[in-house]
């Protein structure tokens, strides 16, 4: 579904993403750990298009999306969240996911009234409303919600684009420990349709939503494997550890 082919990204004398080649399966939950400075992020602006790698590849279903820019990648079904929230603020929940509703639906142009009262768009965002626990709160302002709720809808306007993959960027990121079960529950709900890719620092959450775990560090590709295998790895300990000091 997603696959990366010695993905490269370098910011003058700095390579941030080195060679990374990884293959996400379609409907699989991937999460990727590492230590901050890592990658992670870089790898994901270089999937989503909001960066150009220096070499290397990007292909999603087949297709080499490597030189699209962020919009062509969102109309093949790429969808993303982000780390800090990416809303606007003086809307309702209600009008941010009818905006990205109406932009998955090509009726972006016309945002309104119609919009908000266009059966097709108004079925998009029941449900996902429903699907991230948000259909209480619809009529809100953003700025009146908690932050838990904010980082919900950030799943939510995701999802609102109908997307094929998901790019989730920490989504717990700021969550108190009684939201976290909640996201737990959020994540694994969600339909076998949609492929995860999550960066998580949560380890407790990355290990109970994975199928499989790629590590980063420096840059690189250090181990993949199952969260079973994960857990049992001597490297990836080393590396949450802190005992890891030099690139080997």
């Amino acid at each position: 579904m997603l696959e990366t082919q010695e993905l490269t990204k370098s910011f003058g004398k700095l390579t941030v993403t080195n060679c990374v080649s990884m293959k996400v399966e379609k409907g699989e939950r991937r999460v990727i750990l590492g230590p901050n400075g890592a990658g992670k992020t870089t790898l994901f602006n270089l999937l989503a298009g909001e960066l150009k790698p220096n070499s290397g590849a990007i292909t999603l279903g087949g297709r080499n999306i490597t030189d699209m820019p962020v919009e062509a990648r969102s109309k093949m079904g790429l969808g993303r969240s982000y780390q800090k929230n990416n809303l606007f603020a003086d809307l309702t929940v209600r009008e941010n996911l009818v905006l990205a509703a109406a932009t998955a639906s090509g009726k972006s142009h016309r945002f309104g009234m119609d919009t908000l009262r266009d059966p097709q768009v108004a079925d998009i965002v029941s449900d996902v409303a429903a699907k991230v626990g948000l259909l209480e709160l619809l009529d809100h302002p953003v700025n009146a919600i908690s932050y838990g709720a904010r980082r919900q809808l950030e799943v939510g306007l995701a999802l609102a684009t109908r997307p094929s993959v998901v790019l989730m960027d920490e989504p717990t990121s700021g969550v108190g420990p009684e939201m976290i079960g909640g996201f737990h529950t959020l994540l694994k709900s969600l339909p076998r349709d949609i492929t995860l890719v999550i960066i998580e620092h949560d380890m407790d959450l990355a290990m109970d939503v994975a199928d499989r775990v790629t590590v980063l560090n420096y840059g690189e590709v250090v181990f993949e494997g199952t969260p079973g295998e994960t857990r049992q790895s001597d490297l990836v300990n080393e590396i949450y550890l802190g005992t890891r000091a030099a690139h080997a």
